[in-house]
């Protein structure tokens, strides 16, 4: 038998695939304060930065997901609150394919993965109309967010198990 006839023979079986697409992405909110403004635009700042994400899934009918990305950036001079903006960047994702176990990772750090320069963007837009200079907020490892909500998550349920 020659090599030929037995590639002919064993058919190539390929795994199936799963898939992600979207399918829409949309600010579902956003809002911005500046509470000491105008006053604050003459003075000199020693701003610091504080970032918060979060994120919301639903799940809208078979293999369609709305995954909701949350970020909240507070700016303070000291303790006084200069600016405050927070974006909540949705969109709706097809996905199929996948197993089940592997929905929670893909919902928490592939789909923000996509929000994300979205969120940025709006951000930095809503800060420039309120008449300070840009926020530039540097990538998000959503993978790494996750694996450390994972492993508090699992301390979290070992302490509780020891009490």
């Amino acid at each position: 038998m020659t090599a030929e006839q037995d590639q002919k023979q064993a058919p190539v079986e390929v795994a199936p695939q799963g898939q992600l697409g979207i399918q829409r992405i949309y600010v579902k909110d956003s809002s911005f304060e500046a509470p000491h403004s105008p006053a604050i635009f003459g003075e000199q700042l020693n701003p610091t930065l504080d970032l918060h994400f979060g994120n919301a899934t639903a799940s809208l009918g078979e293999d369609l997901h709305e995954v909701v990305l949350t970020v909240t950036a507070t700016v303070k001079d000291g303790e006084r609150v200069v600016y405050l903006v927070e974006v909540k960047q949705a969109g709706i994702f097809q996905i199929s394919g996948f197993p089940e176990q592997h929905m929670p990772a893909i919902l928490a750090t592939a789909c923000p993965n996509m929000l994300f320069p979205f969120a940025r963007e709006a951000i930095c837009d809503l800060v420039i109309k309120g008449g300070f200079p840009q926020l530039l907020i540097a990538p998000v490892n959503f993978e790494a967010l996750y694996a450390q909500e994972i492993q508090r998550r699992r301390a979290a349920a070992d302490a509780e198990r020891t009490h």
